[in-house]
C-alpha cells in the first residue's frame, strides 16, 4: 500500500496514540505533526474541523488516482480505504 499519510496530533491525545500504534502495527508509514509545536498546522486542523483543534486530523494522499482525503479521528480501516483509492 503506497501513498502518504500525515497525522496532525498532540502529545497528550489518546486517540492519536491509538491510531499511531495501529498504523505502526500494520506497517503504514506516516508523518506526524504536533500542532502545539507547529503554528501553521493549527490553521489546517481548524479549517478541516470547522474552527476546532480536533486531533487526530489525518490527511491521506492515495497512491492511485483518488483525491486527497482529510479525516478527523479516523479508524485504521478508514485510513487504509483512503490509501487504496
Amino acid at each position: 500500500m503506497q501513498g502518504t499519510v500525515t497525522m496532525y496530533s498532540t502529545t497528550w491525545c489518546g486517540y492519536c496514540r491509538r491510531l499511531k500504534s495501529q498504523l505502526e502495527r500494520e506497517g503504514i508509514a506516516y508523518t506526524e505533526i504536533d500542532i502545539e509545536q507547529d503554528p501553521s498546522a493549527v490553521a489546517l486542523v481548524e479549517k478541516a474541523n470547522n474552527g476546532n483543534r480536533t486531533v487526530p486530523t489525518v490527511v491521506v494522499v492515495p497512491h492511485g488516482s483518488g483525491p486527497e482525503v482529510t479525516m478527523t479521528n479516523p479508524s485504521l480501516a478508514e485510513v487504509k480505504q483512503a490509501l487504496a483509492a
